[in-house]
């Protein structure tokens, strides 16, 4: 493939491009003129007499230059997407960009050529879902598969409902690339309606790829986490998040970065293979009675808050301090900004306790004092979410292989501690 790509940068160097280049081709014509007196002169009967072969040249006009520079752009396209697709990356790193400590965002390239789209990195979720121009409600980025090469349509509808809203669209196959890792042929939902999304005008990012696993997809091809697997891309298909707060987060795939990490991986078992879920063995606030109604705990990069079920939140809240406002169906919590300090929450998972302060609870300074906290009631049945307010502390990594899910102090890069 390299010995190609350079056969045609030679082609690129000489093919004339009209009359201005002549000057620039003399010496090449002259090293051809043998070639060509030999071809003229197999072609025609030999005879005492002269024969003259009358050879004219019509120089290419400014848009058939165009035309075949365009061409082999095309051409050197398609074989750097196969070198790309036949490569493996071992590990790949993806800067995530944060909005105001409520969404943790990248970009991925979907198409040939690759067109770029915002995109949250969701472990909630195992389909891949971008908005064409028309789904896009006036957003940055969208995708149109009308203008890459390599798309193939599907047919097969797609809806997904989250807690705000639905999202519909059809599946269909492209090339995906997250970084330099690329897969072939990955399906995903193109969505030309997002209206239903209440949120969607509100963050940043305008697709969401899942992270979870095969059996929460609707898809009829592999979830990102199949497809990494079979493709041999990466060393092992485990990934790692770093959220901090107020600081630009990471995402690793196929490894996890030592540089955020400031203690050794907790290991608990999934579940139950749909989210990444854990047994959750407790939930406590402070030295309290700890309550333990719910066994199940979703560890979701997709979610802001810490969620749990109404009753056992609006206990734990209460023990803490906090008063419950209830806003839209959830129940949010507040507390006086100078009693934080003394709060405190901790879930046992693997035998282990992992607390969060007062402190690193607080999402939002209200006025007269008051400040939020990132913990929310909800209906959710016998089972809590761990979101980012979780996972800013600690540094989470998702091992597919092993089926297990470990956590970690986090550290910003250079720090000795967190």
């Amino acid at each position: 493939l390299l010995l190609l790509l350079l056969l045609l940068l030679l082609l690129l160097f000489l093919i004339p491009f009209g009359p201005k280049c002549l000057h620039a081709r003399v010496g090449m014509a002259r090293g051809l003129k043998a070639f060509s007196i030999l071809a003229v002169a197999s072609a025609v009967t030999a005879t005492a007499n002269i024969i003259k072969v009358p050879v004219s040249r019509t120089p290419r006009t400014a848009d058939a230059n165009v035309a075949v520079v365009a061409r082999l752009h095309d051409l050197m396209s398609v074989m750097v997407n196969a070198v790309a697709l036949e490569s493996s990356v071992g590990r790949q790193e993806v800067a995530l960009e944060n909005f105001h400590n409520a969404a943790y965002y990248g970009t991925i390239a979907i198409g040939t050529p690759p067109q770029e789209v915002w995109t949250m990195f969701d472990t909630g979720s195992s389909d891949l879902w971008v908005p064409t121009f028309s789904g896009a409600q006036g957003k940055e980025t969208s995708y149109e598969f009308a203008e890459s090469s390599t798309f193939v349509e599907t047919n097969q509808p797609f809806k997904i409902t989250y807690g705000d809203g639905t999202v519909l669209g059809k599946f269909g196959k492209d090339v995906l690339r997250v970084g330099e890792l690329a897969l072939a042929n990955f399906t995903f939902a193109r969505v030309n309606d997002t209206s239903g999304l209440s949120n969607q005008g509100v963050f940043p990012f305008d697709a969401v790829l899942g992270l979870g696993f095969p059996a929460l997809s609707d898809s009829h091809g592999e979830s990102f986490l199949e497809a990494l697997k079979s493709s041999g891309k990466v060393d092992e298909v485990v990934f790692g998040f770093y959220l901090p707060k107020d600081e630009q987060g990471q995402l690793v795939l196929g490894g996890v970065d030592p540089d955020h990490i400031a203690s050794d991986f907790h290991w608990v078992p999934v579940t139950r293979q749909m989210w990444w879920t854990v047994e959750l063995e407790a939930a406590s606030a402070g030295d309290k009675y700890p309550v333990r109604f719910s066994h199940d705990a979703i560890v979701d990069s997709g979610t802001t808050l810490i969620i749990g079920p109404s009753s056992e939140m609006f206990m734990l809240a209460d023990l803490m301090g906090a008063t419950k406002y209830p806003v839209g169906g959830t129940d949010l919590y507040i507390a006086y900004c100078s009693e934080v300090s003394s709060m405190s929450l901790s879930f046992k998972l693997g035998g282990k306790e992992f607390d969060l302060t007062g402190e690193e609870l607080v999402v939002k300074n209200l006025s007269n004092g008051l400040c939020q906290l990132g913990i929310n009631g909800a209906n959710l049945g016998k089972q809590w979410i761990l979101g980012d307010v979780f996972l800013r502390k600690y540094y989470t990594q998702f091992d597919y292989d092993q089926k297990r899910v470990g956590f970690a102090l986090a550290k910003a890069a250079g720090d000795n501690f967190v």
